[in-house]
């Protein structure tokens, strides 16, 4: 294998690890936020109980996500450095707003969060929950926001020639704002909280089947069924604008897509279907004619550019691309469906006894994740050949010292020690799952017994 596949393997798989963690700290940073206000709100202990116990499960994905992005940002300098001098001007901005204002915001108040129960006022410590939430979210921001600069690259000029050449920016919030970062947060923020709404309701449902800490997990059910809910919904709205603006600023990602070859026709959607490149069809799919062009447009009949409108050497790759986005819309579809089918359970009172639905909740903690990771390569492998838009050729933007022997060595090594970060990660998640929350039962019939004395007392 040559050195660019390589490089590009393994900034693949380092940032496919990477991004396992970001979006359940995402989640469950508002779910966080959620659960103590309601402690605060009604003074059940069991409330408080279910924040100290999630508070742990974000603690440790916090840690790991930590630990496993740090090793990009050396990768940048190792594998990419012409990429790196073509964008530090750019990325290093965002890069440097992401560190002082979301991630020292978010551990600053991390430990509050963590060991200030009993040490500082209930109201003060909501304050570092929320605040830690939005340090989760505002990291998120500018992350995207330096990706979607690679997308579509606003507010900058080219300053040198050849291989010395460099983007400097010209307008800060031109760049911050360019024409895919709007479109792109939301659909990320909302798969992030997918993915941590989907991990209470996995973690719930199986206490639930044990029949441990019930009323603990009942309530975290329907808590995390609401954001799951609104977050489904949300994700497919923020899909659908995202869509429309990749036909307007990168019409081969759009028409890779949906294999969508004709130079200017109208485009059918596909609901499955394997590409051949070479012949330009696709095999055994099923297709609505004309959808494409009345999403994009509200006209069945409008013309979407195609494939054949590009010169070959600048088309993405379209049968991966075409796969991995058909996956996800299809999980998107059902973590929907998931989540209202659980409302519906909910407002009939039969969530508890349905227990094929609750099975369903518990392996459901994968969807979001997966979905997570096939949007991430449908979005990044669609952009290919370029590592930035219609600017720079990812095969220009390696390192000129690095080698194939080189790249392998540290892939093998990368690939050696997240794999035993995965397991430990795994390990102590379990081992934190089956210890459960502290007193959880207890505390409930204690609340209930309490509720009743006061009723009584009326």
């Amino acid at each position: 294998m040559d050195v660019e596949i390589l490089a590009r393997l393994q900034f693949a798989v380092t940032i496919g690890f990477h991004y396992i963690y970001p979006p359940l700290s995402i989640g469950l940073g508002v779910l966080l936020v959620i659960m103590e206000g309601m402690f605060l709100k009604t003074g059940n202990k069991v409330y408080e109980t279910m924040t100290k116990f999630w508070v742990k499960i974000f603690s440790l994905t916090f840690a790991i996500g930590v630990a496993t992005g740090i090793v990009m940002e050396f990768e940048f300098g190792t594998n990419w450095a012409t990429y790196s001098r073509y964008v530090g001007d750019i990325f290093g901005s965002a890069l440097a707003a992401e560190g002082i204002f979301a991630f020292f915001l978010e551990s600053g108040f991390l430990a509050i969060l963590v060991f200030g129960w009993n040490k500082v006022s209930p109201k003060m410590h909501f304050f570092s929950t929320i605040m830690v939430a939005l340090g989760s979210m505002l990291s998120a921001v500018w992350i995207v926001v330096a990706n979607s600069w690679q997308q579509t690259p606003a507010g900058y000029h080219i300053v040198g020639e050849g291989m010395q050449a460099r983007a400097e920016i010209t307008d800060f919030w031109e760049m911050v704002f360019n024409p895919s970062s709007i479109d792109r947060l939301t659909h990320v923020l909302s798969g992030c909280w997918q993915a941590g709404a989907f991990l209470v309701l996995s973690v719930s449902a199986y206490y639930v089947l044990k029949n441990r800490h019930i009323d603990l997990s009942l309530k975290s059910i329907k808590i995390a069924l609401i954001l799951a809910a609104f977050a489904s919904l949300f994700q497919l709205y923020t899909g659908h604008q995202s869509a429309i603006g990749v036909s307007e600023t990168q019409p081969a990602k759009l028409a890779a897509l949906e294999a969508h070859y004709d130079s200017s026709a109208a485009a059918a959607l596909y609901l499955f279907g394997w590409v051949e490149d070479d012949q330009q069809e696709v095999k055994f799919g099923v297709a609505i004619p004309g959808l494409l062009s009345f999403l994009i447009s509200g006209d069945f009949n409008h013309p979407v550019t195609g494939l054949n409108a590009f010169d070959p050497a600048d088309r993405p790759p379209v049968n991966i691309v075409f796969q991995t986005y058909h996956l996800m819309v299809a999980i998107g579809f059902a973590l929907i469906g998931i989540s209202l089918l659980g409302l519906f359970l909910w407002q009939r009172k039969r969530l508890e006894k349905t227990k094929w639905y609750l099975y369903i909740l518990v392996f459901s903690v994968l969807l979001p994740q997966a979905a997570n990771q096939l949007g991430w390569i449908s979005a990044e492998v669609g952009r290919q050949p370029w590592i930035v838009y219609n600017l720079l050729r990812t095969s220009d933007a390696l390192s000129k010292a690095v080698d194939a022997g080189q790249v392998l060595f540290s892939l093998i090594l990368f690939a050696i020690i997240y794999i035993f970060l995965f397991a430990l990660f795994l390990f102590l998640l379990n081992n934190k799952i089956q210890h459960g929350p502290e007193r959880a039962d207890e505390l409930s019939s204690e609340y209930r017994y309490q509720k009743t004395i006061v009723n009584k007392g009326r």
